[in-house]
């Protein structure tokens, strides 16, 4: 373990160590207040030196605990009529969207995505609400496409959180909605990244340096919207939504460019 431990530092360096640990500390924070976009930030942050597969499983593993730190407010503040049809239908999504990933340019499906959820972002700025956001089908096939896109592409989060954030109610509501949304994604995306070997022990030791720091941020984002944050959650939120569809649209355009 120390030998890894030592490989690691010299993998990634000093100052790109700090780097990594800035992005968890605000990552971990935005997670525990908005209730999702943490990973994201964590996920750029190590993919600036360790590369995306490291980036995207560490990200994987070190959110785990803070998953089911946030899972009792997506329990006992969420609205089960939401969250079980559409958690659950990510389950159905997300292995179709991994066999069509080998067929489809994952570039262009992000593009299309981010352009979709930037608009949709949009609308929900301007107040819009989905007629059918109450409705067990429409649910069922909105979590069933948001983990077609997971599965696909990796970024079923933000059309998740937009069908949640279109719902009405509470703020507090909302936000526990969002969360249970992105349990589901959190779950659905952990077996394919472990049939596809990517949970290599330098995966493993860099999610366990990780995991304090990502859960210590959340509990204070967490705390955050328990006390002042609460009003500005919605507003917050969309502009999270706004910034991560807005990188995935500039990796996606690098992409097709340089591919």
């Amino acid at each position: 373990m120390e030998d890894l431990l030592h490989e690691l530092i010299a993998q990634a360096g000093v100052p790109a160590l700090g780097v990594i640990a800035a992005g968890v500390l605000v990552g971990g924070f935005i997670r525990g207040f908005v209730g999702f976009g943490g990973a994201m930030i964590v996920v750029l942050a190590i993919s600036l030196t360790l590369g995306p597969k490291i980036a995207v499983a560490a990200s994987c593993l070190s959110g785990l605990p803070v998953m089911f730190q946030l899972l009792p407010t997506a329990i006992g503040k969420s609205e089960r009529a939401f969250v079980l049809p559409f958690g659950l239908a990510t389950f159905v999504g997300a292995p179709l969207g991994a066999m069509v990933l080998v067929a489809l340019d994952p570039a262009i499906m992000k593009f299309v995505i981010a352009i979709s959820v930037l608009g949709m972002t949009f609308l929900l700025f301007k107040g819009w609400r989905a007629k059918q956001a109450g409705n067990p089908v429409f649910l069922a096939g909105a979590g069933a496409t948001a983990g077609f896109i997971q599965g696909m592409a990796g970024v079923g989060g933000p059309p998740a959180v937009a069908v949640a954030l279109s719902r009405s109610g509470t703020t507090e509501r909302q936000r526990a909605n969002v969360i249970g949304s992105i349990t589901g994604l959190n779950l659905c995306t952990i077996v394919p990244l472990y049939l596809h070997g990517l949970f290599t022990p330098t995966v493993i030791l860099l999610s366990v340096l990780i995991f304090p720091v990502y859960s210590g941020a959340a509990w204070l984002g967490a705390r955050f919207f328990g006390g002042p944050g609460e009003p500005l959650y919605r507003n917050a939120a969309l502009a999270v939504l706004a910034m991560i569809s807005a990188v995935t649209l500039v990796v996606s355009l690098r992409d097709l460019v340089s591919g």
